[in-house]
């Protein structure tokens, strides 16, 4: 069939000032969600300034697959332009939209007029978004910005992957601050996971929550890597440490068991949600990303016995 590029808004989570290019072929990105063979879109959050005068794109993605997950290796299927292809972009994607996956720091040098594309073809289907710092998508996400019940503004939770490790707070996962881990083919890894927040909570409508969620929920994925990766749990409970209502101060720590296929480079994805739930409830806060990188090793040869 003959292929057709179609200028047009991809779905509303996608919108972005310089408009979205879709190359497709007998399938467009306006098609519902099934549960394979959907296409993948990109997202632009939004993007905010850093203290030392860099800027920070926030990005996600959309995929209209409701059960596959598929991985897009780095390449003429996955790639940044202009310039270097691998941003820190996922391989692996998950089913549905997946808020604030990662980010991409540009120099402070870079001008409001500048743009970088991230592209994406899954399906048949070529999605390419650009990012730019439009003043429509200037967001403060490691704040909210409203006040919440109590008059204070919502901050993200904070992760660390040790008591004494590294504080992740906001959306802001890079393969450039990723924890590093180790593990063999087939041993499951122990992931640990503590989480603090200030337990308060902000809406577009001001309104008090009717039944409050648990403080921190996470979600751990596969984000890149060569291999099956399989969790004892996708989404593990907190166990709460201090807190655990509405207002108190909370902190918990959540473990779950990651085992890998092949041996290789991988990392894998947390998010942490506040009670702003997922996507921080329509405000570009708060949540909190964070990424492990973890290099598996062989299972190494099998014993044999002998007299």
């Amino acid at each position: 069939m003959d292929r057709r590029t179609v200028a047009q808004a991809v779905t509303a989570v996608a919108l972005v000032a310089g408009g979205a290019v879709i190359c497709a072929q007998a399938l467009l990105p306006s098609v519902p969600p099934k549960k394979f063979g959907g296409s993948i879109t990109p997202v632009y959050e939004g993007w905010f300034d850093n203290p030392d005068g860099t800027h920070t794109f926030l990005i996600g993605y959309f995929s209209r697959n409701t059960e596959a997950e598929i991985d897009v290796p780095i390449g003429p299927n996955n790639r940044f332009e202009p310039g270097n292809p691998d941003m820190g972009q996922p391989t692996h994607f998950l089913p549905s939209r997946r808020y604030g996956m990662f980010t991409v720091t540009v120099p402070k040098e870079f001008t409001p007029q500048q743009k970088i594309s991230w592209s994406l073809t899954v399906s048949g289907v070529t999605t390419s978004i650009p990012f730019y710092m439009s003043p429509d998508y200037n967001i403060t996400p490691s704040q909210s910005s409203e006040e919440a019940t109590d008059g204070g503004y919502n901050l993200p939770p904070i992760l660390r992957f040790d008591p004494a490790g590294p504080a992740f707070p906001g959306p802001v996962a890079t393969p450039l601050k990723a924890v590093l881990r180790t593990a063999s083919v087939a041993k499951p890894m122990s992931l640990d996971i503590w989480a603090d927040d200030d337990a308060k909570h902000t809406s577009g409508s001001g309104t008090p929550l009717r039944t409050a969620p648990p403080p921190v929920t996470l979600t751990v994925s596969k984000y890149r890597g060569p291999g099956t990766v399989t969790f004892s749990d996708t989404r593990p409970k907190m166990e709460t440490l201090k807190g655990g209502k509405l207002g108190e101060p909370y902190s918990g720590k959540a473990s779950t068991s990651v085992t890998f296929g092949e041996p290789g480079e991988y990392m894998i994805h947390v998010t942490a949600n506040d009670y702003s739930g997922n996507g921080g409830g329509g405000f570009a806060c708060c949540w909190t990303t964070g990424l492990v990188r973890v290099t598996v090793k062989g299972a190494g040869p099998v014993p044999t016995g002998g007299q």
